[in-house]
């Protein structure tokens, strides 16, 4: 088993139980889905193994990965004059 890693710093991210904030979404949206479909235990195993795939997949890539990448593929567009239209690919002189 892991040792749970404890937040020293203020920008740390936030603990709950023994997840961090963002490991926390896949599980509560599986157990939502338990809720929905009335098999609460089932979705709860899925939810616990998409943590683990997710803590997996993040613990192996530099911090911000998975924000870039929604950025790169479009879903956080940002109207902001210093940020550059993500689905513009080519750039020409």
């Amino acid at each position: 088993m892991e040792p749970t890693k404890i937040p020293t710093k203020i920008d740390d991210p936030h603990q709950v139980l023994m997840w961090s904030a963002d490991e926390l979404v896949p599980m509560m949206v599986m157990i939502t889905f338990g809720v929905m479909f009335e098999r609460v235990l089932i979705f709860m195993l899925l939810g616990w193994a998409a943590v683990r795939v997710y803590r997996r997949y993040k613990n192996s890539r530099p911090d911000g990965f998975i924000l870039h990448f929604f950025y790169w593929v479009g879903f956080l567009p940002d109207k902001g004059v210093t940020l550059v239209n993500p689905y513009k690919r080519r750039f020409l002189p």
